[in-house]
């Protein structure tokens, strides 16, 4: 089962992630939602839509950004709104 470990703690983990260009998009109900918060970070990919980020807290560590989502992506990517990914050191296994 995919679950996504940042500073020895777990973010997420769910057997319902969606893969997409090598990442694990995890549904929101299997988030740790006490370990991120959101930030005012914003990318645009071409087919996916707008990505929102969140900062990851973990203890007194802060990863700035390390996890993303769309919210209303394009209709190529509808599979994935709401769920979210990560990178920046995150350890998805």
């Amino acid at each position: 089962m995919p679950k996504a470990v940042w500073n020895g703690t777990i973010l997420a983990q769910s057997e319902e992630t969606v893969l997409i260009e090598g990442n694990h998009y995890f549904p929101p109900d299997s988030i740790n939602s006490d370990c991120l918060e959101p930030s005012p970070q914003q990318t645009v990919c071409s087919w996916k839509g707008t990505a929102n980020y969140y900062d990851v807290h973990v203890g007194d560590k802060v990863n700035a950004g390390a996890a993303w989502y769309y919210s209303d992506p394009k209709e190529a990517a509808q599979q994935i709104a709401g769920y979210i990914a990560f990178w920046k050191g995150v350890e998805v296994i």
